[in-house]
């Protein structure tokens, strides 16, 4: 009787359409579809919540586990080249535009808090995802068929670009763990100064290239005032700010001898007026702001001349996904130490941004700038 019963219970009742079905339709996104970059939905509040808090309540769903998609990355894709954010403009957004145009969310007090929740993981959990020197950027993949070549063609672009010669100064403003610099005095015969905001990078470049001609500093760049020959900066401008972008050139312009050149290598954004995704800011890059190409050449103005501009963005996605491919490969080393949590979180930043980098929704430029070089500097590609 008990299996009568059962098989002749109604059928439960299928999902009601949600405007979250509505607008991923948009973007050729199905819920409980079949296909790797359909959302498959395990919470159906994480609807409400999504509507309601945007980039927040998607990535905080997701964190939760109350939604997956087995190729996160086709997923933002396709959200991303839809660009789905026509439809929904609330006051939050207004307030966060307008809040970064009146705070200095970047300024000498917060200067070490990205390095403290960010670069400060740990250099064992950083090693096991990026390439053997820790470069933290995007590589160049144009003649690269894996991430260690990609990233030693893009150290090595930089220094051609840079013109270095054996006995030139160059200054890293944000080196990281020291790739650049490394390459740089190996390669180049040059010696060189770094910077960084987080001491984990600062403890790595310390014990590992004392044999070299490097000194590492943890500290602000504001507080830069010495003279060099070439001046780089790879993957930090993102932490400066529109408040500071005239700022750093400022500080740029200060610390270069007569025809000296900086390199500036930064993520960039497509417009203007638009603020940091909350998500990214809140759980990845505290006071992160990505500048728009008007914003770098404002800053640069009557101060420095732009020799060459160069848009590499799509590399990036290459990179992130050998970046994701490491991490999922070594994760069973930290899950004990940083949980499931975590792991959600690092592949929904990961795998999210290679989506965002593919559908164009955000760029890699390198600047090339000088003070007024006499002849102009020969591009190098």
């Amino acid at each position: 009787m008990g299996s009568e019963q059962q098989s002749m219970a109604a059928p439960s009742r299928p999902r009601e359409q949600h405007l979250v079905d509505k607008l991923l339709a948009e973007a050729d996104i199905h819920i409980n579809g079949d296909r790797p970059w359909d959302m498959r939905l395990h919470k159906r509040s994480a609807l409400d919540e999504i509507v309601a808090r945007q980039s927040l309540g998607l990535g905080e769903t997701y964190m939760r586990g109350e939604w997956d998609a087995p190729a996160l990355d086709q997923f933002f894709y396709r959200l991303l080249r839809a660009d789905l954010t026509r439809h929904i403009r609330p006051w939050r957004d207004g307030l966060r535009i307008l809040r970064s145009y009146l705070l200095n969310r970047q300024s000498r007090r917060r200067a070490f808090e990205v390095g403290e929740r960010h670069y400060d993981l740990g250099n064992d959990f950083y090693s096991a995802m990026l390439d053997s020197r820790l470069t933290y950027s995007c590589g160049y993949w144009k003649d690269a068929g894996n991430l260690e070549d990609a990233q030693t063609a893009k150290l090595d672009l930089i220094c051609r670009k840079l013109g270095l010669e054996p006995g030139m100064r160059l200054l890293d403003i944000g080196c990281g763990w020291g790739s650049l610099v490394s390459y740089a005095a190996e390669h180049y015969g040059v010696e060189c100064v770094g910077v960084t905001v987080s001491r984990e990078q600062c403890a790595y470049i310390q014990e590992h290239f004392g044999h070299l001609p490097i000194t590492v500093h943890l500290q602000d760049y504001r507080h830069l005032n010495q003279r060099f020959d070439r001046i780089a900066s790879v993957g930090m401008f993102e932490h400066v700010g529109r408040k500071n972008h005239r700022t750093f050139m400022q500080v740029a312009k200060r610390c270069m001898k007569p025809d000296g050149l900086l390199l500036l290598h930064t993520i960039g954004k497509n417009q203007r007026h638009s603020s940091t995704d909350p998500w990214i800011e809140k759980y990845i890059f505290p006071n992160g702001e990505l500048p728009s190409s008007g914003q770098i050449a404002d800053a640069a103005d009557k101060l420095l001349v732009c020799e060459d501009l160069h848009n590499f963005g799509s590399d990036y996605d290459k990179t992130l996904m050998a970046w994701h491919e490491n991490f999922e490969k070594h994760w069973d080393r930290f899950a004990e130490r940083y949980g499931q949590r975590f792991y959600r979180m690092w592949r929904y930043y990961l795998l999210s941004c290679a989506g965002a980098f593919r559908a164009r929704h955000i760029q890699l430029w390198q600047w090339l700038l000088s003070d007024r070089r006499p002849g102009g500097v020969a591009r190098v590609s």
